[in-house]
């Protein structure tokens, strides 16, 4: 495990790109050039171009013995959801995941090969969420759904270990994570969940001028701009924005499950998990990541051509095997 020594402050600090991580910087920044820019269309514009632009990361990869598709209800509705089985037969231990995209983009079917991924590596199910997009669907709406599908696999005909569950996601989706994982806390089901995993998960609702600076702007795979794009489409009102179920700096994460965290050092908010990783160890919580250095944004995405990606990957899978049991 590296140490938490922070993100770099300075220009001259930060590590260089990783060569094939350019590769695929480049693939997907040349993708998305293609297209208008995602607030100068609708929403539902925006995700028709952000499928067409993640399609080609998304092929190959491990085959599963069985895909299945859902619908799983919840509170506002039923909701679309994925079930990936590598060969595993009854009672196998679980990942419930949610994918990236500000709230606003993405679904089951871009993160699809990651998905399978994890279900092969660690040798587990995995269950693909499509919560509610915003801004149809603002907070709390998604992390409703996400409380909800933990309840409802306890009794749901899965062919699962209810007791050997872990939850985690990727950017937006690992913000929700968090809040689920804290709720369930309060709510007394906190042995629900045995870890949860963070890749490059965003815990604030800000970006500071040094990480714009380092991190934004042309070229890179996300900015300043694009984050405020995000958040303006998830909340509702200005107090949503440090309510503590999006900016979860501020949240109170004692006694939450074993986690892992996959840190890109060139992502721009890289600051919020080390912050997070540095607040969960203060709490006395069991705390495991690992640093990716010249990795960015969305790295895992590049798996197909990435050392580092199928690294973090394979460390992900490492832990979710540990923790599970498995």
């Amino acid at each position: 495990m590296n140490d938490a020594t922070g993100p770099a402050t300075r220009v001259e600090d930060l590590s260089p790109i990783d060569p094939e991580i350019q590769e695929f910087l480049t693939s997907m920044r040349a993708g998305w050039a293609r297209f208008p820019a995602l607030e100068s269309v609708t929403p539902a514009e925006a995700r028709r171009i952000a499928e067409r632009v993640r399609e080609p990361f998304r092929q190959g990869g491990p085959e599963m013995s069985e895909t299945r598709d859902l619908s799983i209800p919840t509170r506002h509705g039923p909701m679309r959801a994925r079930l990936y089985d590598p060969g595993l037969g009854a009672a196998a231990p679980l990942l419930i995941y949610s994918h990236g995209g500000g709230f606003t983009l993405f679904s089951i079917d871009t993160h699809d090969r990651l998905m399978r991924e994890y279900a092969h590596a660690a040798r587990i199910k995995v269950l693909g969420l499509d919560y509610y997009l915003s801004p149809e669907h603002k907070f709390p709406t998604a992390i409703d759904q996400i409380e909800d599908t933990v309840d409802w696999i306890r009794t749901a005909d899965l062919g699962i270990d209810p007791d050997r569950v872990a939850m985690g996601g990727d950017s937006a989706g690992g913000n929700m994570t968090m809040a689920v994982a804290i709720r369930l806390r309060n709510k007394g089901k906190d042995t629900a969940l045995k870890g949860l995993l963070f890749n490059y998960a965003g815990f604030a609702s800000d970006c500071s001028d040094e990480a714009e600076a380092l991190h934004g702007g042309p070229g890179s795979v996300m900015d300043r701009a694009e984050i405020t794009y995000y958040f303006r489409n998830y909340t509702r009102t200005a107090e949503d924005m440090v309510d503590p179920e999006i900016y979860l700096l501020k949240a109170d994460i004692r006694n939450l499950p074993p986690t892992f965290f996959v840190i890109p050092d060139r992502d721009i908010i890289c600051a919020d998990s080390f912050a997070m990783v540095a607040r969960l160890r203060d709490a006395g919580n069991d705390v495991r990541f690992e640093i990716y250095r010249g990795a960015i944004h969305s790295f895992l995405e590049a798996m197909a051509t990435s050392h580092l990606a199928r690294k973090a990957i394979a460390d992900g899978a490492a832990f979710l095997r540990t923790i599970l049991k498995n």
